[in-house]
């Protein structure tokens, strides 16, 4: 369930793009904005948050509506020029006080979905609110309880209007989410979904790279894997190529403009697609094949579990699957996705690593 994973998008032209602003990020502002009101009588507007990286947005209320223990703020999402389905929407939170004791708790309003399946960062029966907005939220009702004396304990309910028809345009419900959409979100930030754009930025990360002198770039999936990786090899900003989900216009160019050495580094789900051949990464564009999944656990002794894997719901569940039954299909999965690159680099002097992390970014496999 992470940003753009499950979700169905279209094109736009490649043209100065305006980035945006997540579900989780407006449905943490609403948060603040309904238990503000709720404890002192006063809806900021326009109500600032502070996200994961530190940026702090405001957001101007389109709704609001208080009474004596609960509160509720409404404001339109606005994806910049991404084309995301929930662009416009109209981002609900309504804030109640619970007894003492109870904590924070979070429930899914309409428009929302709940979690029927296995293999997502949501416990089955769980509103679908990713962790990231999760823990945004549970930070803002915190820190504002503390504030006024009081115990954080709040029950937040998230909606989003008309969300229920909107998820019918995502890949909810074949995931298993059911009743309406997913609050995603893992730095608050949309940024812009332009093929065009987005490749022509990863080469000029390339050229950058090469006048700068340096002897190994970056090319990561998302912000987690990017970060370990980072870590991992010491390289400073300038040698992270956003590589997102176009794993082949990263290779193609490095063909022809090599840098000494490439990380590639991602999430179990996307890079099983790297390493079944897919260059473009994007759930729209390329899914998992449960069959090959199921062919490559075969390998590693996993035959008994080939009927699981094939009814499985996600990469992430196989992962845990296998996982269980102490089979290494991380390191089976970075080996074939470092094969599938030097194959794309048809020979360019690139020596190539993979790293193949979990969804909070620890390291499941590196094939060097």
């Amino acid at each position: 369930m992470d940003a753009g994973e499950n979700e169905i998008r279209l094109e736009k032209p490649a043209t100065a793009l305006r980035r945006g602003w997540t579900t989780g990020a407006c449905a943490t502002a609403a948060t603040r904005a309904a238990l503000t009101a709720l404890l002192t009588g006063e809806f900021p507007d326009p109500v600032e948050i502070t996200l994961p990286r530190g940026e702090t947005p405001s957001f101007a209320l389109a709704r609001e509506q208080a009474d004596s223990d609960r509160a509720m703020v409404g404001i339109i999402k606005d994806a910049g020029d991404d084309p995301d389905v929930t662009h416009g929407a109209l981002v609900m939170a309504t804030v109640r006080l619970l007894s003492q004791g109870s904590g924070i708790v979070f429930k899914a309003g309409a428009g929302v979905g709940t979690v029927t399946k296995a293999g997502l960062p949501v416990p089955v029966g769980e509103p679908a609110i990713n962790p990231v907005p999760q823990m945004m939220m549970t930070e803002v009702v915190t820190a504002l309880c503390h504030e006024h004396g009081i115990t954080p304990d709040i029950e937040i309910e998230i909606a989003i209007e008309n969300g229920a028809e909107l998820a019918l345009k995502t890949w909810n419900p074949r995931l298993g989410i059911v009743g309406g959409l997913s609050v995603l979100g893992t730095t608050g930030i949309v940024h812009p979904f332009s093929c065009a754009a987005w490749i022509h930025s990863i080469h000029r990360g390339i050229d950058v790279a090469r006048a700068e002198g340096f002897p190994h770039v970056l090319g990561a999936t998302g912000s987690s894997s990017e970060k370990t990786a980072q870590a991992f090899h010491g390289l400073s900003d300038i040698a992270c190529l956003d590589m997102g989900d176009f794993a082949g216009g990263l290779l193609k160019y490095l063909r022809a403009h090599p840098v000494p050495r490439l990380t590639i580094a991602g999430g179990f789900a996307k890079m099983c697609k790297l390493a079944q051949g897919a260059m473009d990464l994007h759930s729209g564009r390329s899914q998992v094949d449960m069959e090959w999944l199921a062919s490559q656990a075969d390998a590693l002794g996993g035959i008994h579990l080939k009927d699981r894997i094939l009814a499985a719901n996600t990469a992430l569940e196989v992962l845990e699957m296998t996982r269980s039954e102490g089979i290494d299909l991380p390191t089976a999965i970075a080996d074939k996705v470092r094969s599938v690159a030097l194959d794309a680099l048809r020979g360019a002097p690139v020596a190539v690593d993979v790293m193949v992390t979990d969804r909070s970014g620890n390291l499941l496999a590196h094939a060097q």
